[in-house]
């Protein structure tokens, strides 16, 4: 087994932070610093993703595999974790399979069902970046900006172009893999599975990725859940509205 990647501060009650689909850990920096006062916050790169290891198999099973090495390479018995969006995805099916490692649980955004591929147009910008001819990040934006007019998703795609060589960039997370393995990103929790601890689900107000027509199938895997909308938030509700996004689960780890 390979560890994935982390960054560990603050003392206390482990906190386990699990990023989305082509994110990293170093998109959740400014929260991790916030919770680290009070948790000690492993902000981890899961696989194909940030500085964690590239392979070239990709599924939620196996990030959970990872997820469980994790903890026990930090001897981490019981932690309490966040997960954003395919984040989100690997929490809940990790929470399912070893209920006992999952004190709390927090998904960002993201429901327990099945979400048709929707990522495409990203997944064809990026294909058309040619790195042997690229010498600076703003030639990577010009050629993201042909397909994504969205300046908010090309800043949170162009944190992944970093200097692999003096003369060289690259992107960090493993492209080919993970446009190969791309229907992994969109598929269920397995039926009939339950996670009886308590669990928060924080919709952001401007998403559709919660809505009310999967408040019955959430209920049915995680009996012991709340939803909670955050205001003036879309899909990356914690960067969107960090304040609501922090007080909110902050009051849920704290309310025992």
């Amino acid at each position: 087994m390979k560890l994935l990647h982390s960054s560990i501060s603050g003392k206390g009650f482990p906190m386990i932070i699990l990023h989305g689909f082509l994110g990293m850990g170093d998109n959740w920096k400014s929260l991790a610093i916030k919770f680290s006062d009070n948790y000690e916050v492993h902000v981890v790169d899961q696989r194909n993703h940030g500085r964690s290891f590239h392979d070239d198999d990709f599924s939620y099973e196996l990030m959970v595999e990872d997820l469980l090495y994790y903890l026990d390479y930090h001897e981490l018995k019981s932690v309490q974790i966040l997960g954003h969006s395919m984040g989100g995805k690997t929490a809940m099916l990790f929470a399912v399979e070893y209920p006992e490692r999952v004190h709390k649980l927090i998904v960002a955004d993201i429901a327990p069902r099945f979400y048709p591929p929707h990522h495409q147009v990203i997944l064809d910008a990026l294909g058309e970046v040619d790195f042997k001819k690229i010498s600076s990040r703003s030639e990577v934006d010009k050629i993201l900006q042909k397909h994504i007019p969205e300046i908010g998703i090309r800043q949170f795609l162009l944190k992944n172009v970093y200097r692999k060589e003096k003369d060289q960039f690259a992107f960090r997370f493993n492209l080919e893999v993970l446009e190969e393995h791309y229907d992994e990103i969109g598929v269920s929790l397995p039926p009939r599975t339950i996670f009886e601890g308590p669990v928060l689900f924080l919709k952001g107000a401007l998403s559709g990725y919660i809505g009310e027509q999967d408040k019955d199938m959430i209920s049915a895997h995680f009996p012991n859940s709340k939803i909670i909308s955050i205001a003036n938030a879309g899909h990356w509700l914690h960067a969107e509205n960090p304040i609501d996004f922090y007080n909110n689960v902050v009051g849920f780890l704290e309310n025992d």
